[in-house]
């Protein structure tokens, strides 16, 4: 009797810890030396048999270690056979804004009305995420959280994957505003009797004229002294002086290029296409204005009858090779899920066009560079934050991409997803009563 109360116990104090966060980890402490790893810079380069050190949170070196008698500090990992990467980074996600689609309380990703440049991301991420941890064991350690709908969805915010609230899990707050650009071309309402075909939207220009007339009056206000508060018109201010990014959200040819003439009609300095499924026929343009792409992810199917089936995959490396700045994001179905694999569609990338270095690109240096924190991550260098990780083999590789250790910030964080970490207590606390 006593047994099986026991085991009721176990169970019941398991049930409760389902709705448990992983405890975060613990600010680095001691110096760690990893020794002997193939590390892939992010940069493009490699070091064979690396020496990386790391203390306080950042790295103090990255060198060959058969070319130096640097003494070892701190506490030691070896790591001969094994592969070191910098974090990898999934820009354009909803992850900690969404937990399950069918709960509408779990949902917060959008609000109500179209013009919300106000809207901060940041204010409904919840750091608690069971998605959010379940990142980890792919070496997805960090991740820009942007909010969706509208006709501008509000301003993204950029975190680490390994926090208590989202104080603790910011890198750079408010980084950049989210718009959706209008479509030129419409589909027919078929269940209301119309040709389902694709034609010209009538729509389209009016559009245009309320983002733009949307953008004056912001600077109107602005340079104006209104004696009324407009939320709206304050969150421009910092679009209008250069220090956040702009990130549209399109992809046809025409479009793009009509968000190339607003960009300069507007004096927007940094502005990112996002999507950008036609902007191999914009290339010339873009490299023009200076502007880079966040490519939709490759494991997806053509939007055309003229693409080849295998466009999806080879279209970074056609922006890539003729000389646009290109990284990777996961939207579209099932994203929060999907965006784990964003370390495979990198890999299927390198297979179609860029080869492996070069795709690493797309999910560390490249995307850190596009949202503005190259300063601070992307690329294992001397200076920069301890985000990284050890892999026992290719982590663009679905059968190597096998985490041993992962370091946020110099704090080596939590592989396991919850469920498993559930599992095995449950079983220590089921076989501790059996005994």
């Amino acid at each position: 009797m006593k047994m099986k109360y026991l085991v009721l116990l176990a169970l019941f104090t398991c049930i409760g810890n389902s709705f448990a966060q992983q405890t975060p980890a613990s600010k680095q402490t001691e110096a760690i030396t990893i020794v002997g790893a193939t590390a892939h810079l992010g940069n493009g380069e490699i070091i064979e048999n690396s020496l990386i050190i790391f203390e306080d949170g950042k790295i103090t070196q990255v060198m060959d270690a058969t070319a130096t008698k640097m003494q070892y500090r701190g506490r030691i990992i070896e790591a001969k056979g094994k592969h070191a990467y910098p974090g990898f980074i999934a820009p354009n996600a909803t992850l900690g804004l969404v937990e399950i689609d069918a709960v509408r309380a779990t949902d917060d990703e959008d609000e109500i009305g179209s013009m919300l440049p106000h809207i901060r991301s940041i204010i409904a991420y919840n750091a608690e995420s069971k998605l959010v941890e379940s990142m980890r064991p792919n070496g997805v350690l960090m991740g820009q959280i942007v909010p969706r709908g509208g006709r501008i969805s509000g301003t993204s915010s950029i975190v680490q994957f390994d926090a208590w609230n989202w104080e603790d899990a910011v890198i750079k707050e408010d980084d950049g505003l989210h718009i959706n650009w209008p479509s030129s071309f419409t589909r027919g309402r078929w269940w209301a009797g119309e040709d389902p075909g694709i034609k010209p939207s009538d729509d389209y220009q009016e559009e245009l004229l309320e983002l733009e007339e949307f953008f004056a009056s912001a600077k109107a206000y602005l340079e104006g002294n209104s004696e009324k508060t407009n939320l709206a018109y304050n969150a421009m201010k910092n679009v209008f002086s250069g220090e956040k990014r702009v990130f549209i959200h399109v992809d046809g040819k025409k479009e793009i290029l009509d968000v190339i003439d607003f960009k300069q009609k507007q004096e927007i300095e940094h502005l990112v296409i996002v999507g950008g499924y036609e902007a191999h026929k914009a290339i010339e343009e873009l490299k023009e204005n200076n502007i880079p792409v966040l490519v939709q992810r490759p494991h997806d199917q053509p939007n055309s009858e003229d693409h080849d089936y295998d466009f999806p995959y080879k279209l970074a490396g056609i922006l890539h090779n003729k000389g646009v700045l290109v990284a990777l994001e996961s939207s579209g179905s099932m994203e929060r899920m999907n965006t784990r694999n964003l370390p495979f569609y990198a890999g299927t990338a390198g297979a179609y066009g860029l080869g492996k270095e070069e795709a690493l690109k797309l999910i560390t240096s490249n995307t850190a560079k596009i949202l503005g924190i190259d300063d601070m991550v992307g690329t294992l260098e001397k200076g920069k934050d301890a985000t990284l990780f050890i892999s026992e083999g290719d982590a663009l590789d679905m059968r190597g991409n096998i985490l041993t250790h992962a370091f946020i910030q110099g704090r080596e964080v939590s592989l396991e997803t919850h469920q498993t970490e559930l599992y095995q207590r449950y079983m220590e606390k089921y076989e501790s009563a059996s005994k």
